[in-house]
């Protein structure tokens, strides 16, 4: 599946409308507490709320490169997609970074930057994130959190920013549940039945020790299968790349 959200939504109150089958969304999880991530970012392409994303400089944002679109508008400080908040910034693309190894076919290198057209406002309600530098071990309790469905294969998208606990798996398990496709810009985390990233949820963040380690991007569908987990980008294979890109 790739997390890849269209939830059909109005900038004061949201719609939810249709989702491609195969994206991602946090399931299992909780309600963030308010503005606990905030780093978290919505990407919206007119009214449709598209993907996640992450904040990891005033002026750039993280996110999987399965979500390039034209036209891309950035929201910053939001928790509950159906309100107006007073925390709330919109921004908009001005360039997007696709990595030049990027494979759709594969979801090899699925990494993209968002240059803004301004400098975030930062607050303690807007702030980027710092990117992980060492790859994650196994057994490493991490967070991944967005606003996709809540159920699978059925749709319920929810109005507040979901939190979820996910476990980083070894990579004997990520090779073994998705024979053949696991190279080493991946890594797999979750595999509990019914905890899962899943429509929706495409490039937002995995947050493991208070640092950014990885990117929702794909995993089977419906999502939350036993021994099926979620696939994310991985980070520490990137920072040379990302941080060369946006100096």
């Amino acid at each position: 599946r790739m997390f890849f959200l269209l939830t059909a939504l109005q900038i004061l109150a949201i719609a939810i409308g249709h989702l491609r089958a195969q994206e991602t969304k946090v399931l299992g999880g909780e309600e963030c507490e308010p503005h606990s991530q905030p780093w978290q970012a919505g990407l919206f392409q007119g009214i449709h709320l598209l993907c996640g994303g992450v904040l990891i400089h005033g002026n750039w944002v993280i996110t999987a490169a399965h979500c390039k679109k034209l036209n891309l508008q950035v929201f910053l400080g939001k928790h509950n997609l159906h309100q107006t908040e007073s925390s709330q910034e919109q921004i908009s693309v001005v360039q997007t970074v696709t990595h030049p190894g990027y494979t759709n076919a594969t979801h090899d290198q699925d990494i993209m930057l968002l240059r803004l057209a301004q400098p975030a406002d930062l607050s303690d309600l807007i702030r980027p994130i710092n990117i992980s530098s060492h790859c994650p071990s196994a057994g490493t309790t991490c967070m991944v959190s967005g606003w996709g469905t809540t159920s699978s294969p059925q749709v319920k998208f929810p109005k507040a920013l979901q939190c979820l606990n996910i476990t980083v798996l070894s990579d004997e398990r990520c090779r073994k549940a998705y024979p053949g496709q696991i190279d080493r810009t991946m890594f797999c985390a979750g595999d509990k039945g019914g905890r899962d990233s899943c429509q929706g949820d495409s490039g937002g963040p995995v947050v493991c020790n208070g640092m950014l380690q990885g990117l929702v991007s794909w995993g089977d569908f419906p999502c939350g299968k036993p021994s099926k987990p979620g696939v994310y980008t991985n980070l520490c294979q990137f920072t040379k790349w990302i941080h060369g890109t946006i100096k």
